[in-house]
């Protein structure tokens, strides 16, 4: 019998080299946080927590809109920040609504967060300055040819060719 070891479709990743950067720079960027003491803070809040200090109080329509997610993503994120103690939400305008809102605590830090988000943005300038490629430059051309084909149309026509999915 063959070792199942041997045909292990996870030995060989594209995708997998992108994600472990993009958990490496979370890290550093939770790193920072948690040298400023800075606690229960994920570095996924931050955009939310900006937007909400920028615009006041959103339901999570609004918000999940305005930062581009789902609404379903978005209200998953929300109870973990409320959970972690950086917004409250309360009923909105229609009993189906939530309205999000910053802690005392969230607003005691803000300003560190907008420091941060500024850094960040400068060190990835910094960095896109070295490389000959630039990330945005791949960014965009990766949306162009999404636009072209999605990418759940590229995985199912490889699926329909794949016996072990038929």
């Amino acid at each position: 019998m063959a070792d199942p070891r041997a045909s292990d479709p996870t030995r060989q990743s594209l995708w997998r080299p992108l994600r472990l950067l993009q958990a490496s720079i979370d890290a550093d960027i939770a790193r920072v946080y948690s040298e400023k003491r800075i606690k229960g803070l994920k570095p996924s809040y931050v955009m939310e927590l900006l937007r909400l200090h920028a615009h006041g109080p959103m339901t999570i329509t609004e918000l999940a809109e305005s930062v581009g997610r789902t609404h379903s993503a978005l209200s998953q994120k929300v109870a973990a920040m409320r959970e972690a103690g950086w917004v409250t939400t309360v009923a909105g305008d229609d009993a189906r609504s939530k309205e999000v809102t910053l802690t005392d605590e969230a607003r005691r830090v803000i300003g560190r967060l907008a420091a941060e988000w500024r850094a960040t943005e400068m060190a990835i300038a910094e960095i896109e300055a070295e490389i000959p490629y630039p990330l945005t430059r791949v960014v965009t051309d990766i949306e162009r040819a999404l636009t072209r084909k999605s990418f759940y149309d590229r995985i199912t026509e490889k699926l329909a060719e794949d016996p072990d999915w038929l």
